[in-house]
């Protein structure tokens, strides 16, 4: 289960070491396996709003 910071007011130094510590507590095969969906996500949401890869813009025919 992911912890969840619940906060009065905005504090940003508050949420970065909420951040951290939740990073610190996952194991590295966790930190790689949240790497790569959130890279899969971004991917995804580029290419929904038109942002292709460059090898899918560009094919050279000889």
């Amino acid at each position: 289960m992911v912890p969840i910071l619940k906060l009065n007011d905005h504090d940003e130094e508050e949420e970065i070491e909420f951040e951290l510590s939740y990073l610190l507590s996952l194991t590295l095969q966790e930190r790689f396996q949240l790497m790569f969906k959130k890279t899969k996500e971004l991917l995804d949401l580029l290419e929904k709003n038109g942002h292709r890869r460059p090898d899918q813009i560009i094919k050279r025919t000889s």
